[in-house]
């Protein structure tokens, strides 16, 4: 999957152990192929929708920092990318929060774009071992 010419490829995930339980989030940029940057962040007990949020709202905050172009955000986590986009409605109020920390943030692009994929994608396995090896080292 091709984020196109320009555009700044961010994948995320987020990861509880338990739900709620310990969890962690991780981001990666992508481009041509190439992973540009990644990081990992053990964020304490909390749920796997609140985790994949985070993730989000995490990386969305770093490419801010970097990026002046268009990114496009992959994430396996349906729930929530149908959530971000409008498709699915937010009952939980915790998650309507997170959900305006990630409004908030689609401002600083020039374009935006939201996209779940397939958990087998590689990007979001090295996104997965990058949760995994942090709430590893956390426990």
């Amino acid at each position: 999957m091709s984020a196109g010419p320009g555009t700044l490829a961010i994948y995320t995930d987020g990861a509880s152990r338990g739900n709620p339980g310990p969890a962690a989030y991780a981001f990666l940029f992508e481009q041509e192929g190439e992973i540009l940057f990644e990081a990992s962040e053990y964020i304490g007990e909390t749920t796997n929708n609140t985790a994949e949020y985070r993730a989000i709202i995490a990386t969305l905050g770093k490419a801010a920092e970097i990026c002046r172009g268009p990114v496009a955000v992959y994430s396996d986590s349906e729930l929530v990318i149908r959530q971000i986009t409008g498709a699915y409605r937010i009952n939980q109020p915790h998650l309507r929060e997170l959900r305006a920390g990630v409004a908030a943030l689609e401002s600083r692009f020039p374009g935006i774009s939201f996209r779940n994929v397939p958990r087998e994608n590689r990007f979001i396995r090295r996104c997965d071992a990058l949760c995994n090896a942090t709430l590893d080292r956390c426990r």
